[in-house]
C-alpha cells in the first residue's frame, strides 16, 4: 500500500455529514483527505448521540478500503475525530490585520471565520472615513477605538485592496470577509452616509450597486446589513443602515444578481412588515439569505414568529437560515471588564481609580470600612440604578462556568437568603479569585431562566450556527468559544433538559455551516475535502472561566477563554494545536468567494 502525509487510526469519527459515529482510519496528504476507511460503530457512553440501528444513510455507505501506512501515524483511540469549524459569524475585520493567531477562535476547534458581519467594517475606504468606521465598530461590538486606530493599517481603499491585505498576512485559520452597508454608505455618500435618516440618490445608489458587485467578484462571501435599534456608534448614533429604504436594498440585491455570488446577512429588530422586505430583497438577488435568530426579553416569542416566517419561506422556494448561537447571550461583569458596577461609586473614585489590578484588589482586602462604604452608601443616580438592575439577575461564574444557572444561585437570591445586600454579594464574588472573579448577566435568550429556547433553535433545520462574535465585544462578551459549549453542554453536560445528538451539532457547526456560505470544499471528512481536522478528548474537554487579556494594540485589553481536551487541530493538513497550545503554524488563507451553490 501506498504511504499518506498523515494517517489517523482508531478514532471515534464524526464526519459532519450527520452520520452515526463509527470508528474509523482517515489518511491525509497535502492539504486533503484523501482516503477515510470506517471500521464499525462507536461507543458513545454518557454522550447523546444517534442510534445507527435507527439512523437513516446520509451519503455514501461505503466503507472504504484499508488505509496503508503514514509518515506521521496518529493512535486516536478513545479521541474524537471532527471536521474543522466553521464560524460564519464573527468580528476580525479589524484583528486580521495585526493577529495572525486570531484567538480566541483558533484555540476552540474553529479552522474557519467569517467576519463583516451586521453591516460595520473597514472597506470599502473613502478617504478620511476611517475615524467614522472606527466610532461604529466601537460602539457596535465594544471594540475600543485606540486600539483599532493603533492597530490597523487603514492601506487601502476599495474593498478588493482590502482583500488582497488580508490575502498578503499569514493566520491560523482560513478567513473570508464580507461587505458592510455601513461601509458602502459612507464610501457613497460621504458624511450624510453616517446618517440612517439620509437616503442615497440615485447615482449614490447605483455605485454602492457597483462597489458590491466589484467586491463579490474579488472575492468577498456576502453582503452584511444591520436593521437594530440596538446598533449605535460610540457617540451614539444609530447604525447607519438601520432604516435604508427598499430603494437601497433591492439596488444592493440587484447588484447581487449581477454578480451572481454572496450571501445577504441581516441583523434585524423584525417589525411589522420586515420580513416580507427581506425576503423581496433575497428573491431579487437571488442569493441565500441568512438572519440573526435570538430571543429578546420585551418581545420573547418574536423569535418563534421569525422562525415560522423562515419556514414559510423555505416553503416557498426562498434559500432562507436563522443563525443561532449555542448559548444565552450575557455580559461579564467583573473588576477589570468594561462593566464594573463599583468603579463609578464616589468612595472607588476617591480611592481606587488610577490603581493597577493588584493594588485595588489589596487594598479591598485590606480596607474593610472602604468595602462597606461601596456596599452601603448607594449613589442615587442612573448608573447605580442601572447596575441594580444587572445584579438582579446575575450569576457568579466558577472556574468551570455554568452558562445554564438556576434562578436560585443567583446573587440575589444567595443575597436575600442571606439578609444581606445583593452588592455585599457581589463584592465578595468580584475579589474572589484574586480579584478576577466575574458575574455572568445573561440578557438574550435566557428569558425563561433556562435555555430551552436556544435547544428548540438548535434543533431546528431551517438554523445554522452563528452570534459567537469572536474578536467582538472585548470587554463585556466572550462568546468565541460557543463551538467548544455546542459539544461539552449540549451533548454531554446537561442537566436541566434534554440534550441533542452529537452528530447533529457537529454537522450545524461544519458542513451546514460551511454550505451557508458555498464553502463545499470543507465541513466534512470526505475524500477529496480540505484537510481541516479536529482530534478532541471529548470526555476531558472542558471550558473554562473567562479571563482578562492586556494584548490588545495601544495596550488594550480583552476577555479570552480557553479550553482543554483539544488535543490536536489540522487547517489544510497542517497542525496548528496541539494539547490545547497553538503549534505556531500559520497555514491559514483568505478564502474568496465564488458562485455559491444554492442549498435545498
Amino acid at each position: 500500500m501506498s504511504s499518506h502525509d498523515i494517517v489517523i487510526r482508531n478514532a471515534t469519527l464524526i464526519d459532519g455529514t450527520g452520520k452515526p459515529a463509527c470508528i474509523a482510519d482517515v489518511a491525509v496528504d497535502g492539504q486533503l483527505i484523501t482516503a477515510v476507511h470506517r471500521r464499525g460503530p462507536a461507543s458513545l457512553d454518557g454522550i447523546e448521540h444517534v442510534d445507527p440501528a435507527t439512523a437513516q444513510a446520509s451519503g455514501s455507505d461505503d466503507a472504504g478500503q484499508p488505509i496503508g501506512r503514514g509518515h506521521r501515524e496518529i493512535d486516536a483511540q478513545g479521541l474524537l475525530l471532527t471536521p474543522g469549524f466553521v464560524d460564519i459569524h464573527t468580528h476580525y475585520d479589524g484583528q486580521a490585520t495585526w493577529d495572525s493567531q486570531l484567538a480566541p477562535s483558533s484555540v476552540h476547534g474553529v479552522t474557519t471565520a467569517v467576519f463583516g458581519n451586521c453591516g460595520v467594517g473597514f472597506a470599502p475606504l473613502r478617504p478620511g472615513a476611517a475615524d467614522f468606521l472606527i466610532n461604529l465598530m466601537e460602539g457596535v461590538e465594544d471594540i475600543p477605538g485606540t486600539v483599532l486606530s493603533e492597530g490597523i493599517p487603514f492601506n487601502w481603499e476599495t474593498f478588493p485592496e482590502y482583500l488582497d491585505a488580508l490575502d498578503a498576512l499569514p493566520h491560523v485559520i482560513d478567513i473570508g470577509a464580507q461587505v458592510p452597508h455601513a461601509a458602502l454608505r459612507c464610501y457613497a455618500m460621504g458624511e450624510r452616509g453616517g446618517d440612517h435618516f439620509e437616503q442615497p440618490t440615485a447615482a449614490e445608489r447605483d455605485l454602492m450597486g457597483r462597489l458590491l458587485e466589484e467586491a463579490l467578484q474579488a472575492g468577498a462571501l456576502g453582503l452584511t446589513t444591520s436593521r437594530t435599534t440596538k446598533h449605535k456608534a460610540r457617540d451614539g448614533r444609530p447604525t447607519p443602515s438601520l432604516s435604508a429604504g427598499e430603494d437601497e436594498l433591492l439596488s444592493l440585491a440587484q447588484a447581487m444578481r449581477r454578480a451572481g455570488r454572496g450571501v445577504l446577512e441581516v441583523n434585524s429588530d423584525f417589525g411589522p412588515g420586515e420580513f416580507e422586505v427581506l425576503e423581496q430583497a433575497a428573491r431579487l438577488s437571488g442569493r441565500p439569505l441568512s438572519m440573526l435568530l435570538i430571543q429578546v426579553d420585551h418581545s420573547p416569542t418574536l423569535w418563534r414568529e421569525t422562525l415560522d416566517q423562515i419556514h414559510a419561506a423555505r416553503a416557498r422556494g426562498l434559500d432562507v437560515n436563522g443563525q443561532v448561537g449555542a448559548r444565552g447571550i450575557g455580559v461579564l461583569i467583573g473588576f477589570e471588564a468594561s462593566l464594573n458596577p463599583f468603579a463609578g461609586h464616589p468612595a472607588w473614585r476617591e480611592a481606587l481609580t488610577g490603581k493597577t489590578h493588584t493594588e485595588i484588589v489589596s487594598r479591598l482586602k485590606s480596607d474593610e470600612p472602604l468595602r462597606r462604604r461601596l456596599i452601603d452608601e448607594r449613589p442615587d443616580n442612573t448608573a447605580s440604578r442601572y447596575f441594580e438592575g444587572l445584579l438582579a439577575r446575575a450569576f457568579e461564574m466558577a472556574a468551570v462556568p455554568d452558562y445554564e444557572p438556576d434562578a436560585a444561585d443567583s446573587i440575589s437570591a444567595r443575597a436575600q437568603a442571606r439578609g444581606v445586600s445583593v452588592w455585599e454579594v457581589a463584592l465578595e464574588v468580584l475579589m474572589s479569585a484574586d480579584g478576577h472573579g466575574l458575574l455572568l448577566h445573561p440578557f438574550e435568550n435566557y428569558t425563561g431562566g433556562d435555555l430551552e429556547v436556544v435547544r428548540t433553535m438548535l434543533a431546528d433545520d431551517a438554523t445554522v450556527m452563528g452570534i459567537g462574535d469572536g474578536g467582538a465585544h472585548v470587554g463585556t462578551i466572550c462568546d468565541g468559544s460557543g463551538p467548544t459549549f455546542l459539544l461539552t453542554h449540549w451533548a454531554r453536560d446537561r442537566r436541566r433538559g434534554s440534550r441533542l445528538a452529537i452528530e447533529r451539532l457537529i454537522r450545524k457547526q461544519t458542513m451546514d455551516s460551511a454550505h451557508a456560505y458555498g464553502l463545499m470544499d470543507r465541513g466534512a471528512i470526505l475524500p477529496g475535502l480540505r484537510a481541516d481536522l479536529n482530534l478532541i478528548d471529548l470526555h476531558a474537554l472542558t471550558l473554562h472561566r473567562p479571563y482578562m487579556a492586556h494584548d490588545l494594540p495601544a495596550g488594550g485589553k480583552r476577555f479570552l477563554q480557553k479550553a482543554t481536551g483539544y488535543r490536536h487541530t489540522f487547517v489544510a493538513g497542517v497542525e496548528t494545536l496541539r494539547n490545547d497550545q497553538l503549534t505556531g503554524a500559520v497555514p491559514g488563507r483568505l478564502v474568496r468567494g465564488r458562485s455559491l451553490v444554492q442549498s435545498a
